[in-house]
């Protein structure tokens, strides 16, 4: 007789917490194994239609790396609604005020695109520098 395949549900998930210094890691490939974290396919439980991942703090996202010269060409867009109202912006001046928002945005785009990747999003933890309040979950380190 073969086996049966075994759904986790909402309350047989255990999280836990995984630490990423973003300290010269390219932005793109640390946010696929953050993205992969959030979502719990590093797990074997994996659940497609459940959120099983774990929870992940990044610190120093001012530290990140791009490579060749994205930092100059690759435009950061926002668009008010309005004839005329697209500002763009280069990466690396958006690197230097607001380095959260680049990493937070890299990895969101690596998600579902629903209520669930929304939910994922909220696990995820960026901070600019070295520091964090997460220090009592004792966060464990992650290699990217």
């Amino acid at each position: 007789m073969p086996r049966q395949t075994s759904f986790k549900t909402r309350e047989d998930v255990d999280r836990s917490w995984h630490h990423v210094d973003a300290d010269g890691k390219v932005l793109g490939r640390m946010a696929v194994s953050i993205a992969r974290v959030l979502m719990g396919k590093h797990r074997p439980d994996y659940t497609p239609h459940v959120d099983c991942g774990d929870f992940v703090v990044v610190t120093n996202a001012d530290k990140i790396v791009l490579t060749g010269r994205k930092a100059e060409q690759r435009m950061v867009k926002s668009y008010s609604g309005y004839p005329g109202g697209l500002r763009q912006r280069p990466v690396g001046t958006v690197i230097e005020k607001h380095p959260e928002r680049v990493v937070e945005t890299a990895v969101r785009r690596m998600l579902p695109k629903n209520r669930l990747g929304r939910q994922m999003m909220t696990k995820l933890k960026v901070y600019a520098g070295s520091d964090h309040p997460h220090t009592a979950q004792q966060p464990a380190a992650m290699s990217c």
